[in-house]
């Protein structure tokens, strides 16, 4: 008798939970995964789920399915299991999870070369500013051993758009040239797959380009009276082009910020519009565009390795080049990066990464990884 109310007792007494059922384990990034779980239907409740990996160093809880890995390696086989927990102790760890491997991933950056400010010297008469090149920015999984193309787009000479940045098949697209007097007409900027398009010339008839969704933004419009007629801004990767006003060359798109480098830098700025006769010059965007021509001085070009846009002129004097475009690979410090000879770059260590700069390459350059 005493027996069997001592066992009663016991079966009341709090306990550990039983364990979870595995489910899937799916890789998610380079040190990143998701397992999910089912928690046990009978026995007492938990309120935590822990991950154990083999071999150690991925983390994560979860009172839900599925829980978040953290602090995995690039390029390493994994298996999970989950145990369960709650204020009485831990359960025993579920069975093991199916295996995965994380990839191999780097961050990039990529900007497009950036246009000139429309009209060339035989007609660069009351030109818009050339737009920025296209702003791109994510991660590549890669393959050890294995070349990678690279190039770097070079920014447009007045009048003429800039040149697309390549990544492998990815393309950070080329800035669109600003619109014009081209000896017989006004001609709004032309159309294209630009990163950002180039601002209109100095009459309302003369539109800014489009830009590409993700990588950059319009050109603005041109503006139209007797006295002091203005030019639009060039489209930059955070904003579209101003349009030009009466007196004002309009202002070139604003520029986004990277710190994949450790420092946070502007790129992809617009060229500002050219106005005539007055001193209220088109600004260049992010101060990397640059700026149009007015009666306070010469167009400026659009600084270098920056993709941004040259600024446009006006009846006095021509438009600006647009800046050269620029690549930045950031990856694990472990690796070495080999570059093909026509790579111009300078690699640094931070932390757990190295970050290669690159600022010139050609059609046929290539980066490999060991």
């Amino acid at each position: 008798m005493i027996g069997n109310i001592v066992a009663g007792i016991q079966s009341l007494a709090p306990a550990v939970p039983n364990a979870p059922t595995i489910g899937t384990a799916t890789a998610t990034g380079s040190t990143t995964a998701t397992v999910t779980f089912t928690p046990s239907a009978t026995g007492p409740s938990a309120t935590n789920f822990f991950i154990t990996s083999t071999p150690a160093g991925g983390s994560g809880s979860s009172a839900t399915s599925p829980i978040s890995v953290t602090g995995l390696t690039a390029s390493t086989s994994y298996t999970f299991t989950v145990t369960a927990s709650n204020a009485i102790g831990n359960s025993v760890p579920s069975a093991s999870s199916n295996s995965i491997t994380t990839p191999l991933s780097i961050e990039y950056l990529l900007i497009g070369g950036g246009a000139g400010g429309g009209g060339t010297n035989s007609d660069y008469a009351y030109a818009g500013g050339g737009g920025a090149g296209g702003f791109l920015t994510n991660n590549l999984t890669i393959t050890l051993a294995t070349n990678y193309t690279l190039t770097v787009g070079a920014g447009g000479s007045r009048g003429v758009s800039g040149n697309n940045t390549i990544l492998n098949s990815i393309n950070a697209y080329a800035g669109g040239t600003g619109g014009c007097f081209n000896g017989s007409a006004y001609v709004s900027a032309p159309s294209g797959t630009w990163g950002s398009g180039g601002g209109g010339g100095q009459a309302s008839t003369s539109l800014g380009a489009s830009g590409t969704s993700g990588q950059g933004n319009s050109g603005g419009n041109g503006y139209s009276l007797i006295a002091y007629p203005s030019s639009g801004g060039g489209g930059g990767a955070g904003s579209a082009g101003s349009n030009g006003i009466q007196n004002y060359g309009g202002a070139g798109g604003t520029g986004l910020t990277s710190s994949i480098t450790g420092s946070s830098v502007y790129y992809s700025g617009g060229g500002g519009g050219g106005v005539e006769g007055t001193s209220n010059f088109g600004a260049g965007g992010s101060s990397i565009g640059g700026r149009g021509r007015s009666t306070a001085g010469a167009s400026t070009a659009g600084a270098a390795n920056t993709g941004s846009g040259g600024g446009g002129g006006n009846d006095t004097g021509p438009s600006s080049a647009g800046g050269s475009g620029f690549i930045v690979l950031k990856y694990p410090n472990t690796l070495t990066a080999t570059f093909s000879g026509g790579v111009t770059q300078s690699t640094s260590t931070s932390g757990a990464y190295k970050i290669s700069q690159i600022t010139a390459a050609g059609v046929s350059d290539t980066v490999s990884w060991a």
